[in-house]
């Protein structure tokens, strides 16, 4: 099967149910912006080191996968659709929310984004999904679109928030146990947790405020 097929030359797409539309449509830019942010989530999922963050990244391409089918379809295509995000989905990104951030110190002032190659991945994804949401707004006020994606898309934002925190947070402990172990001259496999390098970095941060 061949990648191109030549049916999108002169400026149009089919959407979900064979409508033809301009590539310029926001229906268009809609799904292609969520697309456009699955795939900022595909390379965060390969640089970063949190185990959460790692467990956490393809179950929300796969949920944005089924989002974005959503914002692809006519009224026609919604009815063959085999799955569509639901309110548990919006519960679940809360709830995770809500743990991660849990772990977090609390946060002084604004937060920079970026810091280490996985939390600028994250940090970027969240921008694209934030721009997708003002997308879908916009596009709300035209045609019918189920408020629950806007809701989605606004909770993805805030969990990849402080997913990039925790993953700055994670980037930090790893820097100062392998420092530590390099002062104390011994391997990687020591006997220094996570756990205490983590408190190392807690008590240096509480010396300089």
């Amino acid at each position: 099967m061949k990648v191109y097929t030549r049916t999108g030359d002169k400026g149009e797409t089919s959407l979900w149910g064979g409508r033809r539309v301009s590539k310029a449509d926001l229906q268009v830019e809609c799904y292609g912006t969520v697309d456009e942010a699955n795939s900022w989530l595909g390379l965060a999922r390969g640089l970063v080191r949190s185990r959460r963050a790692q467990e956490l990244l393809p179950v929300l391409q796969a949920r944005l996968q089924i989002l974005a089918s959503e914002l692809a379809s006519t009224p026609e295509g919604l009815l063959k659709l085999k799955e569509r995000l639901q309110e548990d989905d919006i519960r679940r990104l809360e709830q995770a929310i809500d743990e991660i951030q849990a772990t977090l110190p609390p946060q002084k002032g604004f937060v920079l984004p970026g810091g280490t190659r996985g939390a600028g991945a994250l940090d970027v994804a969240r921008t694209v999904v934030r721009r997708a949401e003002r997308l879908v707004v916009r596009l709300r006020q035209e045609r019918r679109v189920r408020e629950e994606l806007v809701r989605y898309l606004n909770r993805l934002s805030d969990l990849l928030y402080v997913l990039a925190r925790a993953e700055g947070d994670e980037e930090l402990v790893q820097l100062v146990k392998e420092k530590v172990l390099e002062r104390l001259g011994v391997g990687r496999e020591s006997g220094l947790t996570l756990e205490a390098a983590r408190r190392l970095v807690t008590a240096a941060q509480r010396q300089a405020e």
